[in-house]
C-alpha cells in the first residue's frame, strides 16, 4: 500500500537549517507530484511546497520563498526540503502528500482534496 514517511524534523535555533526527508513507497513515484504541508498548534493546515512529478515545476508559499528548497530524487523515491534561515514561525508539524493524479501539474496554492496519501508528520521546532 501506498506509504510516506516523514524524518529529519528536531529542535532548531532561529537561523538554523534542517532538511526534511518524504520516503515513498507502494505506488509509482515518477508519476505523482509530491507536497510538503504543515500544521501549527491552534492554526489550519498550509501549503508549503510542491514538486510536479516531472522536477520542471516547484512551488512555494510567500513565507518560505528564498529560504525553502523543494527537490526529489526518484531513483530514492523520496523528496526533500531544505529548510534554512528558519524562523519561530515556521514551527509546526510538516507532513508531505502525495498528489491523486498521474502527470499533473500541480495547482498553487494547493487544493488539499488533490493529495489522496499522507505521511505521519515530522515535527520542527524553532526556538532559542
Amino acid at each position: 500500500q501506498v506509504q510516506l514517511v516523514e524524518s529529519g524534523g528536531g529542535l532548531v535555533q532561529p537561523g538554523g537549517s534542517l532538511r526534511l526527508s518524504c520516503a515513498a513507497s507502494g505506488f509509482t513515484f515518477d508519476y505523482y507530484a509530491i507536497g510538503w504541508f504543515r500544521q501549527a498548534p491552534g492554526k489550519e493546515r498550509e501549503g508549503v511546497s510542491c514538486i510536479s512529478s516531472n522536477n520542471f515545476n516547484t512551488y512555494y508559499t510567500d513565507s518560505v520563498k528564498g529560504r525553502f528548497t523543494i527537490s526529489r530524487d526518484n531513483a530514492k523515491k523520496t523528496v526533500y526540503l531544505q529548510m534554512d534561515s528558519l524562523k519561530p514561525e515556521d514551527t509546526a508539524v510538516y507532513y508531505c502528500a502525495k498528489s491523486s493524479r498521474t502527470w499533473w501539474t500541480p495547482q498553487w496554492p494547493p487544493i488539499f482534496s488533490d493529495y489522496d496519501s499522507w505521511g505521519q508528520g515530522t515535527q520542527v521546532t524553532v526556538s532559542s
